[in-house]
């Protein structure tokens, strides 16, 4: 008979078991090094893919979008692609992003990251001058203002025009950001554009792209035989128009003014934090604007106590005026601060992010929304105005034939005289009541 060494049977057991550990261990770092292999070999273009995804992830105002466009899948798919170019990263992000179907959302490349910014700080462009926007809806590329002394405004384009084609590509399919970027260019130069005017007649046109002076602060003042008025137009919210309306206010005021006509028409907004700041000239202390975040909190963004006008204002907007102008327009209205006059407005109620990405391109994300003091949600719907004016729309804002400005000039007039009537028939019930207390005390 044999005998076995059970501690001999013991070592070896425990051996063949320790190699099997070990093999396991070996096998499992094989495999998590080829899982995350990709990730340790990402080229530039993969490594913009991935830092793109990221902050989209991290900010996207409706994060249950995710799950209905499978957006981890959407990021592998996206690095699985060949990648050598940088207009190949481009393609592959702007493929990632169209299914969250926010065309607010959105890949600048380096140009239009470049222009857009310029655009924020600069006094002027080269180009036709139209301000665009895109509908959430459909997708298509919309006319929200021509620019006042453009190429777009010469040819009396109107808001709401559908943009159908820019030569011979299609805006919806090249997008807003790319369609912007066409209509730019050298100055001299042609671009033929088709487009669906609101009443559903196609036309084309031609403009010569030439250079276009933003001025996106003017002033004047209006006289007349019994009041002095202050114009105020505001066409967008670039870096610098804070400092000009403050500026603005401050010349006004010292030619005693009796009130100002704000006029935001065809103003399609810019930064937000200009909005804001502006709005803070005419209201002490009442709310601006509420934002809501992915997590559906709500944050009041309050006026400071002291203005820089706390005189009579009526205010003029139409179906041009957008974001950020849509901003103060709903704060005057719904402190009551002054009354709106024209057509219904725009309709963007969404907030976007901007972020320099790390190869000179730009990412945008919607990462808010925004609603009035009252709490009205003005995204696709526009803010009403107090009243609305007699069409059609003058097509040259602060000219001689305004009709509109002759509106708001003869409404502000009405209010002041007005005022004045109230103050003396006030003054009058004062002085009755001192000569009512003077013959008592005789009496008595």
């Amino acid at each position: 008979m044999q005998l076995v060494n059970p501690m001999l049977s013991t070592v070896k057991t425990c051996s063949k078991n320790f190699r099997r550990f070990i093999a396991g261990i070996i096998s499992f770092a094989l495999i998590f090094l080829i899982g995350t292999e990709p990730l340790l070999a990402l080229n530039d273009g993969q490594q913009l893919i991935l830092e793109t995804w990221n902050i989209v992830n991290e900010g996207f105002l409706n994060p249950d979008k995710f799950n209905e466009v499978q957006w981890k899948k959407l990021r592998q798919q996206a690095l699985e692609k060949s990648i050598t170019t940088s207009d190949e990263a481009y393609s592959a992000i702007e493929t990632m992003l169209l299914p969250l179907g926010d065309p607010y959302t959105r890949l600048l490349r380096p140009d239009d990251f470049a222009a857009l910014k310029g655009s924020n700080i600069g006094s002027e462009i080269n180009g036709v001058g139209l301000q665009l926007g895109a509908r959430n809806e459909d997708g298509e590329i919309v006319v929200i203002a021509p620019l006042e002394g453009s190429p777009a405004a010469d040819a009396e384009i109107v808001s709401g025009s559908i943009l159908l084609k820019v030569d011979n590509d299609s805006p919806k399919r090249l997008g807003l950001e790319a369609t912007a970027s066409k209509l730019r260019g050298e100055t001299g130069s042609k671009v033929l554009l088709t487009l669906k005017t609101p009443d559903d007649q196609s036309k084309e046109i031609t403009l010569e792209r030439r250079s276009v002076d933003l001025r996106p602060v003017r002033t004047r003042r209006i006289r007349n035989e019994n009041h002095t008025l202050g114009y105020l137009r505001i066409t967008q919210f670039s870096e610098g128009v804070p400092e000009k309306v403050k500026e603005a206010i401050k010349e006004l005021s010292e030619k005693d003014v009796e009130g100002i006509v704000l006029d935001l028409r065809n103003n399609s907004g810019g930064l937000v934090s200009s909005g804001l700041a502006v709005a803070d000239a005419f209201l002490s202390e009442g709310p601006i604007v509420e934002t809501k975040n992915r997590d559906q909190i709500n944050d009041p963004i309050p006026s400071n106590k002291e203005t820089l006008y706390d005189g009579p204002l009526v205010t003029l907007v139409n179906g041009g005026t957008a974001s950020a102008s849509e901003i103060l327009a709903g704060a005057l209205q719904d402190n009551q601060r002054s009354l709106l006059l024209g057509t219904r407005t725009f309709g963007k109620g969404l907030i976007q992010s901007l972020t320099n990405l790390s190869d000179g391109s730009g990412l945008a994300v919607t990462v808010a929304s925004y609603l009035t003091p009252s709490g009205r949600d003005i995204q696709n719907l526009g803010i009403e105005p107090d009243r609305n004016l007699e069409l059609p729309e003058p097509l040259n804002p602060g000219g001689p034939e305004d009709r509109w400005l002759q509106d708001a000039e003869l409404l502000m007039e009405a209010n002041l005289d007005l005022q004045s009537i109230e103050e003396e028939d006030e003054e009058q019930a004062l002085t009755q009541k001192d000569v009512n207390g003077e013959k008592s005390a005789e009496n008595n």
